[in-house]
């Protein structure tokens, strides 16, 4: 894949939804886009906060999903 063409799908301040590390698990409540990561391994990662969360956690792009 060329990466030069693909950017970012989420951008800082949107709301997404965190898709956690087993199957289909959501991880309550929503979370805000913080950061953009750079491309690493295969895809994009993001720094994300959840709402009442202290710490920020990073994700990778297809662990995320829009917010509703």
């Amino acid at each position: 894949m060329n990466i030069a063409l693909k950017s970012h799908k989420f951008s800082v301040g949107q709301t997404v939804y965190y898709i956690g590390p087993f199957a289909g698990s959501r991880v309550g409540g929503s979370f805000q886009i913080v950061k953009l990561l750079p491309f690493e391994g295969d895809e994009y990662r993001y720094r994300i906060k959840g709402t009442g969360e202290a710490f920020e956690r990073v994700a990778r792009e297809s662990q995320l999903d829009r917010g509703r």
